[in-house]
């Protein structure tokens, strides 16, 4: 299959709103693809690369070759070429992949050039999310959807899934099993604005337990063999030694556990996160990193223990398993009530102690891995600032020809002017982008025929967030994290917006 035909569907499905509409473009494609090439057709289509990562910056896709008229790259040949790149390291590496990207732009057409690029930036955003793509499968593959849904659970990517699907049908989606030292997707969390409103969501009695803001991992062992995998399922077992030892020093030899690593500070309060997630990702001297950076774990589900799978048992007995398997020092701290106001208490407490806040979960939920299932429900503390919007990035998919992605900036008291802190694009309404875009033309103060259109600094804008993190990519040293658009302001002037000392009060 060409890639031609995989950027066409793809401007199809951005260009359809109804959800069936972007099934059956998804579908009919599917149905023509080969055995070999349908992982990757449908990685791509959802927005992901099977490599994960390239080590490609955005500069590495600024000033693309001309394109071809005729379209003669395939699939494979894509995909390969994709593999080189990321196998590029060491020395010179970024020259190497910069030189490879270009041959490979060359042979494309100027749709498929723009598809591989939003595609490399993670920028196609089209409505293919996992759930349209597994109603896809199953219509291209005529297995019911509720078996693709198990699979997953069970094999936590949707490519491979999807392939199976396409080539065995229903008998080769039974064929995933729960396999230790195989990741699966990690079950995830829905949000609220409070533990009694997350009591309630809930239906009363509830677990209760701390918000750690570590980095999620999934530990494996089998035998006297450890793995550990992260929530985006990457292995990082070399990395993370004190995991591995930990789960090795158990008398269980037959587990898969859910849980955090997490770097504290001497009195057990939390360092930064990108001190834990720093930590976590350097593979260079991993021994001296960990003398001056040791890392905790801590546990809060089990998916197989006691020889047995737990995935569609009760959050309740899965908690009774873990507690079997797992000393108490290693568990992350739990409270089960109904009683609002001691929960309410319990998300304090973890917030005095540095922690993100709370996981409200049922008693009776099972784990649904790779979705947020309605089960677990996440209470954080929302913190606000009123930012000024220092230019913006056209966006893509069903944002084309709208000005999307936001640069935020906090005043400068001493210095003068705004120091950037970061970008978003989240929180944005159809409404906001239309006006948006208008105004932000009005204020141009540069050429609108770019990627990015710098602005007067004369918009305040209302943003929401969850922490604050240090950050060597923008000026002041910091970036915002998960921030998303809550209003605009037009009563107050870029003269009142936030200054970046308060900020970094923030960070600290």
């Amino acid at each position: 299959m060409l890639l031609i035909d995989l950027a066409r569907t793809s401007a199809a499905v951005a260009a359809d709103s109804a959800r069936l509409a972007k099934i059956r473009h998804l579908a009919e494609l599917l149905g023509r693809v080969g055995p070999d090439e349908a992982e990757i057709a449908i990685a791509y289509l959802s927005g992901e690369l099977p490599q994960r990562q390239l080590g490609v910056g955005l500069a590495g896709l600024r000033d693309l070759p001309e394109p071809r008229l005729a379209a003669t790259a395939t699939l494979l040949q894509v995909d390969a070429l994709l593999t080189r790149v990321k196998a590029r390291t060491g020395p010179g590496s970024q020259a190497a992949r910069k030189t490879l990207l270009a041959e490979l732009f060359a042979a494309l057409t100027g749709p498929e050039q723009t598809f591989l690029s939003r595609l490399i930036r993670g920028e196609l955003r089209q409505g293919a999310l996992d759930g349209v793509m597994i109603e896809a499968v199953a219509t291209a593959s005529g297995a019911p959807a509720a078996e693709v849904r198990r699979a997953l659970t069970l094999r936590g990517w949707l490519p491979a899934v999807g392939a199976a699907a396409l080539s065995g049908g229903v008998e080769a989606l039974r064929s995933f099993t729960l396999e230790v030292g195989r990741p699966v997707a990690p079950m995830l969390a829905q949000s609220a604005a409070s533990v009694t409103a997350a009591l309630e969501r809930v239906g009363g009695r509830a677990a209760i337990e701390w918000k750690l803001d570590g980095v999620r991992v999934q530990a494996h062992r089998s035998g006297e063999a450890v793995s550990v995998f992260t929530r985006a399922l990457d292995d990082i077992t070399a990395q993370v030694p004190e995991l591995v030892e930990a789960v090795g020093a158990l008398p269980a030899t037959d587990l898969v556990l859910d849980g955090e690593v997490i770097a504290l500070r001497p009195d057990g309060r939390p360092e930064p996160f990108q001190v834990t997630s720093g930590r976590v990702a350097s593979r260079a001297d991993v021994a001296g990193a960990r003398r001056s950076t040791p890392l905790s774990v801590f546990f809060f589900d089990a998916l197989r223990a006691g020889g047995a799978d737990l995935l569609d048992l009760p959050d309740e007995a899965r908690h009774t398993e873990l507690v079997r398997a797992v000393p108490a020092e290693l568990i992350t701290p739990r409270l089960v009530t109904d009683d609002a106001a001691e929960g309410e208490a319990f998300f304090k407490e973890a917030l005095r102690r540095g922690h993100e806040g709370v996981v409200v979960k049922s008693p009776q939920s099972p784990y649904a891995a790779g979705r947020r299932g309605a089960g677990w429900v996440k209470v954080k503390p929302r913190h606000t600032l009123d930012l000024v919007v220092l230019a913006a990035e056209w966006g893509s998919g069903r944002r084309e020809g709208r000005l999307s992605n936001l640069h935020l900036g906090a005043r400068d008291p001493v210095g003068g002017g705004f120091v950037m802190l970061g970008k978003t694009f989240k929180g944005l309404t159809d409404e906001l982008l239309a006006w948006q875009t208008e105004r932000f033309l009005a204020l141009a103060a540069g050429p609108v025929d770019g990627w990015t259109v710098t602005v007067r600094p004369e918009l305040v804008v209302e943003i929401a967030f969850d922490g604050v993190q240090r950050s060597s990519r923008y000026p002041g040293g910091m970036a915002l994290r998960f921030a998303r658009v809550i209003r605009y302001r037009p009563d107050k002037t870029p003269e009142q917006a936030d200054t970046v000392d308060a900020v970094r009060a923030l960070m600290l």
